[in-house]
Parts: C-alpha cells; structure tokens; sequence
C-alpha cells in the first residue's frame, strides 16, 4: 500500500488565523476560500496528470523517479472527513482522477465540530449535517451506512489526548482494508490529525511517550493541499516525503 495524507485547501478559518493571529470568530465548519478552490484545483491537476513524456530511463533511474511519483500518482482509492474543507478539496480530486470519493467521519480534524459560546466563553460541540444534507449536497459521496439525521459529531469537543485511540483506530483500519496490497491510497484530512497519525506511527509502543517538548509543541508541517507520502510492504514502512506543495505556485502556499 502506498499512502498518501493530504490536507484541505485553505479554509476560512486558515485565512483568519493567518490575517489576524486569532481564533476569534472562527466557524465550525468552514469552507475554503477563494484561494483555497485555486489550490484544490492545482493539487486536483498534479493527482490526475499523466508524467510528461520522456525518453527512456534506465530501470533503476525510473524506480527511483517512481519514488516521488515523478510518473504520475495513479491514485486507485480516495477518502475525505465529513468535514466541508475536506469535502470540497477531494470534490475536485474526484471530479479529476474519476475516482469514487467515499466518507471517512473518522479522519477529521482534532476537536471535531465546535465553536466557542459568545455568552459564557464555552467551547461547546456542534451536532453538524445529517445524512439527508450530505446527500443533497455531495450527491457524489458515498457515506457510511451509520451517517443519520442526528448530525455526524453531535458531542462535545474532542481534546488533543482524545485524538490519539482514533488515530490508532484509523491506522488499524487502513491496513485492514488495504494492507498487503499495490492500492495507492489518498486520505483528505487535516492539519492537526495528521499530528495525531504521525505521534501513532512513530511511537515505539502502546505508551505512546513523547519527547521532552510535549505533545502539543512538536508539529510535523502540513500546508494546505500538501501531500505526503508513506509507504508499506512486506511488514516495513517507508516515510518518503512530507509535506510536499510542488503543485502550487508560490504566491498560493499557505499554512
């Protein structure tokens, strides 16, 4: 299995953050900006291209190339969180590549859905879209049998600590349905899930024992719409690259 993690586009929540330095007035759930459908659309292109045409290269050399998918990506299965960022950037991957986009609730960013109360100062969960919003919505997305009316989160906020059983949980289910296997694997995520996949893939053992520096000021990079890639086989893994934003131009790179 060779896996590919690639965060949203940017949100209106990024661009808040990055503009003022500030969480104030954030949503739930945004939506990508205007910038990031430009991004979307960039990274759509890059997953779906076809390599230029080349002269011939000697074996090794292609395999080498191969490696950082200087041939083209040939994605066969992409996944989303329910989240809209997520929905939106893999809507154009799909629309690019012809692949099936499928659900994962699992895969959406640390904290769920929640927003701060005004009034009292709270950081209160939010229900968000049920299963007949979805479908009205995102025709396209295949969604879980378990997605009903009573909204995908629909409690309360889910702490830092909290995020680590769920991202064993996913790594768990990635190589139940895709282990042992050539499929090559997009995840449309988030930034501060990604630290939660990464803390698990990395820890030695069950403790999940962090460095002196802590859990919440070691961050592993992830811009919007970069992709990074792992790669599995025969019981070894292989972290190729991270981080990677080739397919945009430098005045699109934000996070």
């Amino acid at each position: 299995m060779l896996l590919y993690l690639i965060r949203h586009a940017q949100s209106a929540n990024n661009d808040l953050y990055a503009r003022g330095g500030t969480a104030h007035g954030r949503t739930a759930d945004p939506p990508l900006t205007e910038i990031g459908h430009r991004q979307a659309q960039l990274l759509a292109h890059c997953l779906a291209g076809a390599p230029p045409a080349a002269d011939p290269m000697p074996e090794l050399i292609g395999k080498y190339a191969a490696r950082h998918d200087r041939l083209g990506y040939g994605l066969t299965h992409l996944y989303c969180s329910l989240m809209t960022r997520a929905i939106q950037t893999a809507g154009y991957i799909a629309a690019a590549t012809g692949l099936p986009l499928t659900a994962w609730p699992e895969i959406h960013e640390r904290g769920g859905l929640h927003e701060w109360d005004e009034t009292s100062g709270a950081d209160i969960g939010v229900a968000g879209p049920g299963r007949s919003f979805f479908v009205k919505e995102y025709p396209h997305l295949i969604l879980p049998e378990a997605i009903d009316e009573a909204g995908w989160w629909n409690r309360p906020p889910e702490t830092v600590t909290e995020s680590i059983p769920r991202a064993r949980l996913v790594w768990e289910q990635l190589l139940a349905r895709h282990g042992g296997t050539e499929d090559r694997v997009g995840l449309v995520l988030h930034g501060g899930f990604f630290q939660a996949l990464l803390t698990v893939f990395l820890s030695p053992d069950d403790t999940l024992t962090q460095p002196d520096w802590g859990m919440n000021a070691l961050w592993f990079g992830m811009s919007n719409t970069s992709i990074s890639r792992m790669e599995f086989d025969n019981g070894n893994a292989v972290i190729r690259y991270l981080n990677k934003v080739d397919h945009l131009p430098s005045e699109l790179i934000t996070g």
